[in-house]
């Protein structure tokens, strides 16, 4: 998902009582230079699981590693309840945006 668009969202997801995280494979200074070169600031974090290690998007089971883009994470999105459960669970193609709605429907039944 495109942080500037869960940044859009960010009062409504706290309103909800959520933690809107991004985490991506990208390190670091990429993420640096992504803020910087493309989307400017934004309040979601952004969190580095920066391939080979890539502990969370192999733990969710979202990490490509063969053909043909292996070492990126597809493109996904989770709601994790209080008690850690995954509450929602869904893999979009590369090229398509997690409805944010959609994420707010899910964080809504959960209260």
């Amino acid at each position: 998902m495109q942080v500037p668009e869960l940044d859009a969202h960010r009062q409504e997801f706290e309103a909800l009582n959520a933690q809107v995280l991004d985490i991506s494979v990208d390190s670091i200074p990429s993420h640096i230079a992504w803020r910087r070169e493309e989307v400017g600031p934004v309040e979601v974090p952004l969190c580095s699981d920066f391939y080979p290690h890539a502990e969370v998007t192999k733990k969710f089971g979202i990490l490509r590693e063969g053909p043909p883009l292996a070492g990126i994470s597809e493109r996904a999105a989770f709601v994790v309840d209080k008690n850690g459960k995954i509450a929602f669970a869904k893999v979009y193609p590369i090229d398509q945006l997690p409805s944010v709605e959609e994420l707010l429907k899910t964080l809504r039944g959960l209260t």
